[in-house]
C-alpha cells in the first residue's frame, strides 16, 4: 500500500477569488506534483524519494510560494527555506535563508544525508551546496511579475487578511511507501515583505515538518509563527504515538489550539496503517491526494 499527500498554501480564499481558468491551472499544478509522488511509490521507491519529487515539481511551479514563484522579501529577494524528514530513521535535513539554490528541497536532502547537521542557514548553505555540485541559479529566476505586483502591495499597505494568500504560503507533501515508511517535506518562500532575517516554520523539524513511523508524517501550512509556538507537526505525531487516538483527532485537538491564539492554517498527515488527513481551519487549501487503492482527488476548498 502506499499514499502520497501534496499542499501547496493555505489561508483566506474565498469561493470565487479564482478565475475557473485560474483555478483549473493549481488544480492542473497540484495533479502534476502528485504524479511525480506516485511515479515513485508506484515502482516500490520510497517515500523520502516520493516527497522530494513531488515537493520538486511544486518549488518548478511558479504558481505557488517555493522555489521559482516564492514570494519576495522587503528587498525584493526571493528567501528560500526548505526542510525533509525520514521517518524510518528520523534522519532530518533543512535549509533557510537561500538566495541561489534552484530546489531547496534537494539541499535539504544532501544536508540530512551528506552533512553532520540538521539545518544549514544563508551564505553557509549556499557554500554547502556549491561543495555538492548543486545547481545555483540568479536570485532572478525565482521572481515573477505576479510576485513582484504583489510585494508593491504589500508595501503600499495593501495586504490584509482578505487577500492573505499573497501574503505567505507554503508546498510540502507526506508519504506512506510500501515497505511501511513514512515522510514529510516541505518548502516555502515564507511571507511577501518579510524583513530581519525572519523564519518560519516550514524549516523548523517539528513546526512546519515532522515525520516517524511509530507515529505519522506532517506538514504544515499557514501563518508560521503560530506553527513555531504551538510545534504543530511534532504535537500531531505526538499525540498519535503516546495518547493512541487516530490521525484525524489529533490534526483537530492541534489546529483548534493553534487556532485558540489566533493562527491558521492547514496540515497534511498520514500514518503507517494509510491513514490520511488533509485539514484546515482556513477557508482554503491546496492540496490533493493519490492512494494505491485508488483514491485521487485535488481541491482548494471543502
Amino acid at each position: 500500500m502506499y499514499v502520497i499527500a501534496i499542499h501547496g498554501g493555505a489561508g483566506t480564499l474565498a469561493r470565487g477569488g479564482l478565475s475557473a481558468a485560474q483555478e483549473a491551472e493549481y488544480l492542473d499544478g497540484l495533479a502534476e506534483s502528485l504524479d511525480a509522488g506516485q511515479a515513485v511509490l508506484a515502482h516500490d521507491g520510497s517515500s523520502l524519494d516520493a516527497v522530494s519529487a513531488a515537493v520538486r515539481v511544486l518549488e518548478d511551479n511558479p504558481l505557488f510560494n517555493a522555489g521559482r514563484g516564492a514570494v519576495l522579501n522587503r528587498d525584493g529577494m526571493a528567501e528560500l527555506d526548505a526542510s525533509l524528514m525520514d521517518g524510518r530513521t528520523l534522519a532530518a535535513g533543512a535549509v533557510s535563508g537561500l538566495r541561489h539554490v534552484r530546489n531547496p528541497i534537494d539541499l535539504a536532502r544532501r544536508v540530512m544525508e551528506k552533512s553532520p547537521h540538521v539545518m544549514l542557514v544563508g551564505d553557509g548553505a549556499e557554500e554547502f551546496a556549491r561543495a555538492q555540485g548543486m545547481e545555483l541559479v540568479s536570485n532572478e529566476y525565482f521572481r515573477t511579475p505576479a510576485r513582484q505586483q504583489q510585494l508593491e502591495k504589500h508595501l503600499g499597505g495593501a495586504v490584509s487578511r482578505e487577500n492573505e494568500l499573497e501574503a505567505f504560503g507554503t508546498v510540502g507533501a507526506v508519504a506512506l511507501d510500501a515497505a511501511g515508511d513514512v515522510a514529510a517535506a516541505t518548502s516555502t518562500g515564507g511571507m511577501t515583505g518579510k524583513r530581519w532575517g525572519r523564519v518560519g516554520d516550514s524549516p523548523i523539524i517539528g513546526a512546519g515538518t515532522y515525520a516517524n513511523n511509530a507515529s505519522c508524517a506532517v506538514s504544515a501550512t499557514g501563518h508560521g509563527e503560530y506553527f513555531i509556538r504551538t510545534v504543530v507537526a511534532h504535537d500531531i505525531c505526538a499525540q498519535v504515538e503516546y495518547l493512541r487516538i487516530p490521525l484525524s483527532q489529533a490534526v483537530t485537538a492541534v489546529l483548534d489550539k493553534m487556532r485558540a491564539l489566533g493562527g491558521n492554517g492547514g496540515v497534511i498527515a498520514v500514518d503507517r496503517g494509510g491513514g490520511v488527513v488533509l485539514d484546515f481551519n482556513s477557508e482554503g487549501m491546496f492540496r490533493g491526494v493519490r492512494t494505491s487503492t485508488g483514491r485521487s482527488e485535488v481541491a482548494i476548498h471543502r
